[in-house]
């Protein structure tokens, strides 16, 4: 069936509502103050991993409740680029990532508590920024609110200014990958209890 004729109860504590909007997911956002971890074994773990710690809380109290939980987080030759702590820091690594190609990794936790069931996944995207001077970097920079945004940049705010080019889920890049979650969603074990709430 059709995701917009779902009345589950669904709790959205990833930072992309508007794609679960778009995808016709009935949702409420309910924001996590877990403390997140910053080093795990592979980069995919450390997203996976966060994305239940964020969760997880929301889960117990809402235990009837799917709940989703995500971490999107940018890496460049390997390292983890988070929300930058200033416009300066915001600028340095916009200008890393000028010319470069690098990957955007987001870890989903799914929970529901009552049934006893978490699952995990994560989807790459790659992305390719257009080689950038430092005044396109500015002016991109004072357009959007960079301090919120892994990398410091957003493809969904003005990313025609500096995105070359996206392989992968778009919305991966966004912050949560709505093909596959649906894929997950409408496949064992999932599937009874999300049909059933229709």
């Amino acid at each position: 069936p059709p995701l917009e004729e779902h009345a589950c109860s669904c709790f959205c504590v990833a930072e992309a509502p508007d794609l679960m909007e778009a995808a016709g997911f009935p949702f409420r956002v309910q924001p996590s103050d877990a403390e997140e971890i910053t080093e795990a074994e592979s980069p995919s773990l450390l997203t996976e991993t966060n994305g239940l710690i964020k969760a997880r809380p929301i889960a117990q109290i809402n235990p009837d409740s799917i709940v989703i939980g995500a971490d999107t987080l940018v890496f460049l030759d390997g390292k983890s680029l988070g929300k930058p702590a200033d416009m300066d820091e915001a600028e340095s690594m916009v200008t890393s990532l000028a010319g470069r190609t690098h990957e955007v990794i987001t870890g989903v936790a799914l929970i529901h508590a009552a049934s006893n069931l978490e699952t995990t996944f994560h989807v790459v995207s790659k992305v390719t920024f257009k080689p950038l001077s430092a005044e396109e970097i500015r002016t991109y920079l004072s357009i959007i609110e960079p301090l919120d945004k892994a990398g410091g940049y957003a493809a969904q705010e003005h990313g025609n200014k500096i995105i070359e080019g996206i392989e992968g889920p778009e919305s991966n890049v966004i912050g949560l990958p709505i093909e596959r979650l649906t894929e997950v969603l409408e496949s064992d074990p999932w599937s009874t209890l999300w049909n059933s709430h229709q």
